[in-house]
């Protein structure tokens, strides 16, 4: 059985790695099943986060601003995972959002993968929902505080040793996959994008949900070309 790992989870501006931002990751190192030590970070996002994932989190936008910026605590954060598999409910997701800053970060980064959610779709089938909240009420878990990153980290590996007890033989906890996610760098915008977005921005009185100049070159491409079909040129 894998009982030492990585179990991680990521809060975020939204779904989308190629534009949302990262704003809080919870990591446990568990070893022989126990946890070893815990990391937890806010993370600023350079943008403001909607009120829906404020609701849902419980993060205000004022307590991001004095906190890293991604950029600033990608090389922490990948040394605490070292050669761990990451473990987590889709970790896909969180993995997507790490790959993203490393790449962007100009870092190489591929780890292997426990994914609880697909073992509990093997697992529990019977199940109607495999959230990581219901899962944690069916199997009696404690979820701490729900959507906080290291509380949910923690559930997530709870959940993996109380699926280990219905089922030992699963593939899942003698194998880690390689986790695979294809991105690129992000541009920068261009000095060109800037000056035309900035003044779209004023001959339309429009507030922007980002910053010009946290803004990627496809980031501000698509917002110009939002503005210019809702507001014309």
């Amino acid at each position: 059985m894998i009982d030492s790992y990585i179990a991680l989870d990521l809060e975020t501006t939204g779904l989308n790695p190629a534009y949302d931002r990262i704003i809080e990751i919870g990591m446990a190192k568990v070893e022989q099943g126990n946890v070893a030590t815990t990391y937890s970070t806010l993370i600023n996002p350079g943008i403001t986060v909607g009120e829906r994932v404020v609701e849902l989190t419980g993060i205000h936008n004022n307590e991001l601003t004095d906190k890293p910026r991604i950029e600033d605590e990608i090389r922490n954060i990948l040394d605490f995972i070292g050669d761990y598999p990451i473990l987590g409910h889709n970790i896909i997701f969180d993995y997507s959002f790490l790959k993203k800053a490393a790449i962007n970060n100009n870092i190489t980064f591929s780890v292997k993968g426990i994914d609880t959610l697909k073992m509990a779709r093997r697992i529990l089938p019977e199940l109607e929902h495999k959230k990581l909240d219901y899962l944690c009420e069916y199997l009696k878990v404690d979820p701490g505080s729900s959507h906080r990153a290291l509380d949910d980290a923690l559930s997530a590996s709870a959940i993996y040793w109380k699926m280990y007890q219905i089922k030992a033989d699963d593939s899942g906890f003698e194998t880690a996959a390689e986790l695979v996610y294809n991105v690129k760098k992000d541009s920068p915008i261009t000095e060109a994008q800037k000056n035309y977005l900035t003044a779209l921005v004023k001959k339309h009185n429009i507030v922007l949900d980002i910053p010009v100049e946290e803004m990627t070159k496809s980031i501000a491409s698509r917002n110009i070309d939002r503005i210019i079909s809702e507001y014309g040129k």
